[in-house]
């Protein structure tokens, strides 16, 4: 009995003991610990996204991958996977698990290793919110008491919820959401109860069980999960011996991307940070929707890289990328690692000749298919030389291949093709007439080689682009569609520029007095020169300010006509917007509206619209650059023409001067003139009409000297858009191409310009862009009248043949005097100067 009495004594005190260094370490660390009463308001770290406007994923930014869930969207057996696995008796205790530390002591006792944890899935919330991965023993007392307080304020339930969405399970995924996306590409919803096993195995040691860069650790590591859940009756023994049969799928699945759009997702990104900062921005789950619409981006996507490629074929091959033998041939599986190495752009694949019989070669691809390349896809391939020239036409393929080259090919969706990366650049932005919504923007060929965005970024000289716009100015200052104005050489120099600055005509060919209409249409220099000089200098600056155009970037000399200035191709397509929506200058805005990771609106884009208030009280936007910056919203209805509320675009010229530009740029692609009777006239896009065959198109193409930037911008009844063509490097020249289309013999040979340098690709993207949207007809506004003039005069005339036609005016400026049956061209002008206008 006396020693029964001592060993009580002896485990009361320790007991005390305990229970008093328990107290004495909560009272240690209870000014570091934390408050738990946060995880009731958590906010888990999701990436930003970034969507089209039809909710189609773009990009994804932030270093956390995570899909947060609800608990009931897990599906049960993942739940009782990490039960099994972590802690199967969760349910039963409170934070802490006696039995399992009990149980974890005695196999180290027994063992002499850590072979079983003691961590409950409670214990592991606390740590991955709370506290860091230190061994020490002052962290797992924190542990401990954390865990006590969750328990306290959190239903079994919501743990287990902030459980299965803040694990680490490698790969940069956090909770099983994510997870299941990285590993196997699906939602988690269609996993299969093997791929859960190896999800559930993977908190142990996501590095070392990761089942993409040690896969035989992770799959012994799933089939002990799989022996778990059977052990403690989750699954059957059937079930158990189907999953463990199962073949290791993992594989790294990027993000979900539903187009790959990366020059608008940068502009998106760069916003989100700017406005938010960069920690914010990537973890608190925004989702940003664009005013992108997929389907038009991915046709400017695929007309740009074609139009791209048009142009770079013109010039001739510039042989391959590397020789990867010369004697003696690798085996096939070392060609293939070799051409593995090789990163595809866009849709060009690496591959390697094999072979060269005639006029075909058979080539190997990354992998490892054996493809022929017929003649149809080789004969392009004149050898460059500048570009300016190029080589013999090619007569069989070892005219350009050699066994042992690395090239690049794609399918052109006709035949396989001998291709190379291209060298010139290219940009495109299309708009929504009525709003400024940019519903395409591809800032460049390959974003993969060059994150420079050329639609905002790069200020290219504007060539005839700028003529519209002179022209638009010639019109408020009395000017008509039938206005003559000489096309003839100039004789007096701008002496502004400190030269006899002369311009001459492209192609160096005048034809005397000539319609404005017709002088837009051909893209007549002598005469849009002129028609500077009527108006004058300072207001022709004045007129192209009101486009949007940056003062400081238009310089002060007659160059000025022929469209000297370097703008982006955005400023470009603001400026044409303006014709197409009835004269308004509309703010261009990227962002629609921005929601927080719960899906409240945040921020919503307040557009400029295309019409005039109703009521007069209300201010138009003032800044005419400003990308629609999104704004806080409010409580007010969207803004339509129709009603009072929202913001109102200024109005910069009159619906009248408008309708007739867009007349004048529709003669642009359609021409005039009768043909049958030999005054037919072509406008410098007669291709335009040629492919897309609808009259309710416009443009304008726009060449600079030297061929150094190709425009051509225009717009349909919905859409307007700009494409330009030109090479970084400013000095570079587009050059001249000798066309050979039958491979046999060259059938054109001339300078690049607008019309059939950057016209291609818009006149591709426009056509199949407006498919489906019926035809419009033209209606013209009130105050515009139409009457019968003389074709070569501009006067009245009686005469209904194809001397005649109708024309468009102001009412008041259409023309009063009917030309005399005598009268002709060359009487009527013979003694007027060279360098008059003729009206």
């Amino acid at each position: 009995m006396k020693w029964l009495k001592r060993i009580v004594i002896a485990l009361f005190s320790l007991a005390l003991l305990g229970v008093g260094a328990i107290v004495a370490a909560y009272f240690y660390v209870l000014p570091d610990l934390p408050d738990v009463s946060t995880l009731k308001n958590v906010q888990l770290q999701t990436p930003l996204r970034i969507y089209s406007s039809d909710g189609k994923l773009i990009s994804q930014f932030g270093e956390k991958r995570r899909i947060p869930l609800k608990l009931e969207e897990v599906p049960k057996p993942l739940l009782q996977a990490f039960l099994a696995t972590e802690d199967a008796r969760f349910y039963e205790h409170g934070g802490i698990d006696p039995v399992g530390v009990i149980r974890a002591a005695i196999v180290m006792l027994t063992t002499g290793e850590k072979k079983q944890g003691a961590s409950t899935i409670t214990m592991q919330v606390a740590r991955n919110f709370f506290l860091t991965r230190d061994k020490t023993i002052i962290r797992k007392v924190k542990e401990i008491f954390i865990s006590y307080h969750i328990e306290q304020l959190l239903t079994k339930d919501e743990i287990l919820e902030l459980y299965v969405n803040r694990i680490y399970l490698g790969q940069r995924a956090y909770g099983v959401g994510a997870a299941a996306q990285v590993y196997f590409g699906k939602n988690v919803q269609d996993l299969t109860l093997s791929e859960m096993s190896m999800i559930a195995g993977l908190p142990k040691a996501p590095s070392t069980l990761n089942p993409i860069t040690s896969p035989s650790r992770a799959l012994a590591r799933r089939n002990v999960v799989l022996m778990r859940m059977n052990e403690v009756g989750y699954i059957s023994k059937a079930e158990y011996q189907a999953a463990v049969q199962e073949p290791l799928v993992a594989k790294y699945h990027g993000a979900e991307i539903d187009l790959y759009a990366p020059y608008i997702s940068e502009m998106a990104r760069d916003y989100m940070v700017q406005k938010y900062g960069e920690e914010e921005a990537y973890t608190n789950g925004y989702n940003v929707y664009t005013t992108i619409s997929s389907e038009q981006q991915l046709l400017a996507q695929q007309a740009l890289r074609n139009n791209v490629y048009a142009y770079d074929e013109r010039h001739g091959y510039r042989g391959p990328a590397a020789v990867l033998w010369t004697d003696t041939k690798p085996d096939n599986a070392q060609i293939k690692a070799e051409l593995a190495k090789i990163t595809p752009v866009q849709e060009l694949q690496p591959a390697a000749v094999l072979s060269i019989d005639g006029q075909q070669a058979s080539v190997l691809t990354a992998k490892g298919e054996t493809k022929v390349i017929k003649w149809d896809g080789l004969k392009w391939a004149r050898k460059f030389i500048t570009d300016k020239r190029q080589g013999a036409v090619p007569k069989s393929a070892s005219d350009m291949l050699t066994v042992g080259e690395r090239i690049w090919i794609r399918d052109n969706g006709q035949y396989l093709q001998l291709s190379q990366v291209p060298e010139v650049a290219s940009a495109t932005v299309a708009l929504d007439p009525t709003n400024g919504a940019i519903r395409t923007l591809v800032g460049g060929y390959s974003f993969s080689q060059s994150q420079y965005n050329r639609v905002t970024q790069a200020k290219r000289q504007l060539g005839s682009n700028i003529k519209p716009f002179i022209y638009a100015a010639a019109l408020e200052k009395g000017f008509t569609l039938a206005t003559l104005i000489n096309n003839a050489p100039i004789n007096k120099p701008d002496i502004s520029q400190g030269t006899a600055w002369r311009p001459k005509n492209s192609p160096d060919i005048y034809g005397g007095p000539t319609r404005l209409r017709v002088g837009l249409a051909q893209s007549i220099n002598v005469m849009s020169v002129r028609a500077m000089r009527h108006i004058g200098l300072d207001a022709a600056i004045a007129e192209l300010t009101k486009f949007g155009f940056d003062p400081n970037d238009l310089p002060r000399n007659e160059s000025l006509a022929l469209g000297s200035p370097s703008v982006t191709p955005l400023q470009v397509v603001t400026a044409f917007n303006v014709f197409a929506n009835g004269g308004f200058l509309v703010e261009p805005f990227y962002i629609e509206r921005v929601e927080d990771s719960f899906g409240n609106v945040i921020e919503k884009a307040n557009p400029t619209l295309a019409c005039k208030p109703s009521n007069s009280s209300i201010q138009p936007s003032s800044d005419p650059m400003s990308f629609g910056e999104p704004t806080t919203p409010t409580d007010e209805p969207v803004a339509h023409c129709f009603e009072q509320t929202g913001r109102y675009a200024p109005q910069i010229i009159s619906e009248q001067t408008a309708f007739l530009i867009t007349e004048a740029l529709k003669s642009v692609i359609w021409g005039g003139g009768d043909w049958s009777k030999g005054t037919g006239w072509q406008g410098t896009a007669w291709r335009a009409a040629q492919l897309i065959k609808r009259h309710d198109i416009a443009g304008k193409t726009g060449t600079t000297n030297e061929s150094r930037d190709t425009w051509f911008s225009g717009f349909g009844p919905t859409l307007t858009s700009t494409f330009w063509v030109g090479f970084d490097d400013h000095g570079r020249q587009l050059g001249r191409t000798a066309w050979n289309s039958n491979g046999e013999k060259d059938q054109i040979t001339g300078t690049e310009a607008g019309a059939k340098t950057a016209g291609p690709g818009w006149n591709e993207f426009m056509n199949n862009v407006l498919k489906g949207v019926p035809e419009t007809t033209a209606i013209p506004p009130e105050g515009i009248v139409s009457v019968r003039i003389d074709l070569a005069t501009g006067k009245l005339t009686r005469k209904t043949d194809y001397t005649s036609a109708f024309e468009y005016f102001i009412s008041g400026t259409e023309p009063k005097e009917y030309i005399s049956e005598s009268q002709d061209e060359n009487n009527l002008f013979i003694d007027a100067p060279t360098d008059d206008l003729f009206q």
